[in-house]
């Protein structure tokens, strides 16, 4: 698809960023996309590979038009195959293959996914979240991660290279490996190490310790940490990931969640510290919400609330693709206003009824800070009668209640629909208000003092400001709505060096995209993958030129 009007939208980011490229390439099975990329290399031109392009940071979209090559963009989501190994304890996905799918294949096994909140909503892919290290929300599985992988590089003389690490073989020839791998034709599972001579891992299994120790000087997780940066893990499009092999996780057979709310930033701080180190058993999870983002997510993400509920998570990456394609299509009609489908509907979901839980809402007009906790099974029981005797303590002011199965439900999709809820805000007001500049961050795991305090030269810039997050990982989405005369740039740079301040790290779960800065480790990491710079140039803001490395 070479037309520009008609590939418009997967040149553009799901949230911002756009750029040129010569043409867009849907391969519909693994030897065409083998095929697709050798013609690229030989022809010189960089390489985007893009799923569902559900990114928040700009990293699966070209951006602007400033390369020294044409680019190609092959989007891999007609690729789409998942296998089952050892009854569904372990999957292989292929590129395409959405959380949903995988998540929909794994729930009659009585098996989950790593991922729970928010991205299988809207069709995110498997591997974009390996590729990105995505965070999740679950407390006991860290950060998207595997060292299982397939993938293709360029090397250092220009050659396409394909590298099997998936410990399964499946032939000698690129033809023999992709056919077999995409009909499932595993010749045999074979033993994998890692670089340090131990087996290679599918999930984070190390990070259950690590949230642990919270007294540790260092955030629990974050997108750059060196720890999680391997081959396919973290590498951000900088190599072509044909298939990666991941653990899968036994479904509790009981879940209980609690919904806990106070005014004072140290009861919470204390509450963070118990949770992971006083209790036998890990929550499940731990979702903040700010009372401000509360009740702009009650307003502005009323519909989305309703549209999720019912029609379900199947439908919804239909729906969000439906709706971005109707979107382009009207931005490019002048006489009509600009973020007409936002405002349109925005206006229906004020005839829609009230939809959250009344105890919901008496804890919003009560308390500022609000958590969800959810317990499994046997950690049901002590985690209730730890969270009352937290409670009657003097120095805790606060309470909690445990939900029936509605309020669970309903506070769970309220704290989903809260991560749009600023982007739908700044669209229907974009009159009155500047732009929207959204942060994730990581604080550091003895970090007691979460609660942001702004100088007084940022907060009279800041029409909104939002917080919520993983609490228990002790990582936050910030969104700032700002004034309409703001600079974006100057308050995002007077923002990331209060966060250094703080010892905090950046972005801590979106990848870089192209909207920060890769630190050094990063930027190795990504020349190490990808010594010509033929994949997914500028990620990180790193250079977009062609390196010829055998020039020296």
């Amino acid at each position: 698809m070479a037309d520009p009007e008609r590939n418009e939208h997967y040149r553009k980011g799901f949230r911002s960023g756009e750029g040129d490229a010569l043409a867009v390439v849907f391969p519909e099975k693994l030897l065409q996309l083998w095929q697709t990329l050798q013609v690229c290399v030989d022809a010189g031109a960089g390489i985007i590979l893009q799923a569902a392009n559900t990114g928040l940071t700009e990293g699966s979209t070209p951006s602007g038009s400033d390369y020294d090559r044409p680019l190609v963009v092959i989007n891999t989501l007609k690729m789409n195959a998942i296998h089952l190994l050892d009854g569904g304890k372990q999957v292989v996905a292929l590129p395409g293959a959405t959380l949903h799918s995988l998540e929909k294949l794994l729930t009659p096994l009585k098996r989950a996914p790593h991922s729970e909140i928010g991205s299988s909503c809207i069709g995110a892919s498997i591997v974009g979240g390996i590729a990105n290290n995505s965070g999740g929300a679950l407390c006991q599985r860290g950060p998207a991660y595997t060292e299982l992988a397939l993938y293709a590089r360029v090397d250092e003389s220009g050659q396409l290279q394909l590298i099997n690490h998936l410990g399964i073989d499946l032939g000698k020839s690129s033809e023999e490996i992709l056919t077999n791998l995409e009909r499932g034709t595993f010749l045999q599972i074979v033993e994998a190490n890692h670089t340090s001579n131990r087996p290679r891992m599918a999930s984070d299994r190390e990070y259950v310790e690590r949230i642990r120790d919270v007294d540790a000087d260092t955030p629990a997780r974050f997108n750059a940490d060196p720890r999680r940066l391997f081959e396919a893990s973290g590498c951000a499009g900088k190599v072509a990931v044909f298939a990666v092999r991941l653990d899968t996780f036994p479904t509790p057979t009981h879940i209980q969640t609690f919904y806990i709310g106070s005014n004072d930033p140290n009861v919470f701080a204390r509450l963070r510290r118990g949770l992971l180190s006083e209790l036998p058993q890990l929550p499940v999870l731990g979702e903040y919400l700010h009372k401000d983002m509360f009740d702009l997510a009650a307003e502005y993400g009323k519909d989305s609330f309703y549209t999720i509920e019912k029609l379900g998570t199947r439908r919804m990456p239909a729906f969000f693709s439906l709706k971005g394609r109707l979107d382009a299509w009207l931005e490019k009609r002048a006489f009509l206003p600009r973020f007409l489908s936002e405002r349109v509907l925005q206006a229906l979901s004020k005839v829609l009824p009230q939809h959250l839980p009344k105890r919901m809402l008496e804890y919003r007009s009560k308390y500022q800070h609000h958590l969800i906790v959810k317990m499994a099974d046997d950690g049901i029981a002590p985690a209730q009668e730890w969270l009352r005797g937290f409670f009657q303590r003097p120095e805790n002011s606060g309470a909690f209640f445990a939900c029936n199965d509605e309020e669970a439900r309903k506070a769970m999709l309220h704290r989903f629909v809260s991560a749009g809820a600023a982007m739908r805000y700044q669209s229907v007001h974009f009159r009155e208000v500047g732009e929207l500049l959204p942060l994730d961050i990581a604080l550091r795991r003895n970090d007691q003092d979460w609660e942001e305090q702004l100088p007084p030269e940022i907060d009279e810039q800041l029409e909104y400001r939002l917080y919520y997050g993983h609490f228990l990982c002790n990582v936050f989405h910030q969104d700032y709505i700002l004034k309409k005369d703001a600079d974006p740039n100057a308050v995002k740079q007077a923002m990331l060096a209060l966060l250094d301040q703080r010892g905090a790290r950046y972005p801590a779960e979106h990848n870089v995209g192209h909207m920060y800065h890769a630190p050094e480790a990063q930027r190795l990491f990504f020349e190490q993958l990808d010594p010509t710079n033929t994949f997914n140039p500028g990620i990180g803001k790193t250079d977009k030129l062609r390196r010829c490395c055998s020039c020296g």
